[in-house]
């Protein structure tokens, strides 16, 4: 009677690890008459092939233990391109994964109620896109990013991933609103490159990674997103590299080289900056906000490796367009072959007027509150001019 038990528990589990299926697909309508078929564990390969107008929203539920995903027959070779008036990937499903995808030469355009993404992650938990490639893609209108992270979700992770010689457009962003912030979000192992300035007259909307997009009002909203072990070669699109304006966010072991931007704090407060590398370019570290560290950089053959700003405003409770550097700790930095180490004081009496809307973003426009309380201490400097300067 034993014996026969334990083979009806050893039947029972055996059918659930065989009740994920493997589906081939060759086309929008097949993987769309999927969509109410896919449970935990099933897996969608797309066959290799150019596909183009594609547009699918993924609501299915995947597990912990037993993921949905989706991936390429042969990584490289399943291509999305052509133009793309909505969303390819619109996720809102959970556990969900997108692997070995490519899209390239895609034309994402911007119409009336219509905006073209290539992947979206909107109030997923626990979703992947990983060792996907984003290559000369091309969007028609500015602060359009290819990869987006929205909504409420949660440990939403891009990782192992390519984005390459795209134009005019923000790489990943995650969004932040008065109603959602995603939290949690890891960005790490990617590769972004040869990134060439945006054509947007004010220069603006070319960043390769943005985690919030209203450092004024919405900067206090901590997104606790990590951003880790990428590397940024030749990412020319703007003066923001990355751009943080949220709070509580890390920015650790990252490789940057020839960029002309730098790694921005432009608004938030409390993020860690640690353990990464510059080498070359036009800029380092640029902070403003308060409570941030910035520890054990290696910054090599930069003209000014960290600056700290003037701002029209102080702390967590003033509005100000940009909120002075304060109380940071500035500690065991190795900084070489730089014209000036640390910058106390960048854009002393800077006069913004004219230049926002002062009824949407309650600010005065003048830039005269210095850097203040921030903690200097232990770092290295050789081959520096001036290792120090406060203005």
């Amino acid at each position: 009677m034993k014996k026969t038990a334990l083979y009806f528990l050893f039947l029972v589990g055996f059918c659930h690890t065989v009740v994920a299926n493997t589906y081939r697909i060759s086309s929008e309508a097949e993987f769309k008459n999927l969509l109410g078929k896919l449970v935990p564990g099933d897996e969608v390969i797309i066959k290799n092939g150019n596909y183009t107008d594609w547009m699918l929203e993924i609501t299915n539920q995947g597990t912990q233990v037993k993921p949905i995903l989706i991936k390429a027959e042969t990584a490289g070779q399943v291509i999305f391109s052509g133009e793309v008036n909505q969303t390819i990937f619109k996720i809102t499903g959970n556990f969900i994964v997108l692997d070995g995808l490519t899209f390239k030469n895609c034309n994402l355009n911007k119409t009336t109620g219509k905006t073209g993404v290539l992947v979206e992650f909107k109030n997923t938990k626990n979703c992947r896109l990983t060792a996907c490639s984003f290559i000369s893609n091309k969007v028609n209108a500015q602060f359009m990013p290819l990869v987006i992270v929205s909504g409420n979700g949660q440990h939403n992770q891009i990782d192992h991933c390519t984005f390459s010689g795209n134009i005019d457009n923000q790489d990943v962003q995650v969004k932040i609103t008065k109603e959602s912030c995603p939290l949690y979000t890891l960005i790490t192992a990617n590769l972004f490159t040869d990134k060439n300035k945006v054509s947007w007259p004010n220069g603006n909307g070319g960043e390769c990674v943005q985690i919030g997009q209203d450092p004024v009002l919405l900067g206090n909203i901590e997104a606790k997103s990590i951003v880790s072990n990428n590397r940024f070669i030749q990412c020319n699109g703007e003066n923001e590299v990355i751009s943080n304006k949220s709070s509580s966010n890390h920015y650790l072991k990252n490789y940057f080289k020839d960029n002309d931007g730098e790694l921005v704090m432009r608004g938030g407060h409390d993020c860690l900056i640690e353990g990464n590398i510059f080498e070359g370019g036009t800029g380092g570290i640029r902070i403003n906000g308060t409570g941030h560290q910035i520890i054990n950089n290696k910054i090599d053959h930069i003209k000014t490796a960290i600056r700290l700003m003037y701002g029209m405003a102080k702390g967590k409770d003033e509005v100000g367009f940009y909120i002075a550097a304060s109380n940071c700790t500035i500690k065991g930095n190795q900084i070489a072959n730089a014209t000036t180490g640390i910058l106390i004081g960048d854009s002393k009496n800077t006069d913004w007027k004219g230049k926002f809307d002062v009824v949407k973003y309650p600010s005065r426009t003048l830039q005269d509150v210095a850097p203040f309380d921030n903690q200097i201490s232990g770092n290295t400097f050789s081959h520096t001019q001036n290792n120090q300067v406060t203005q």
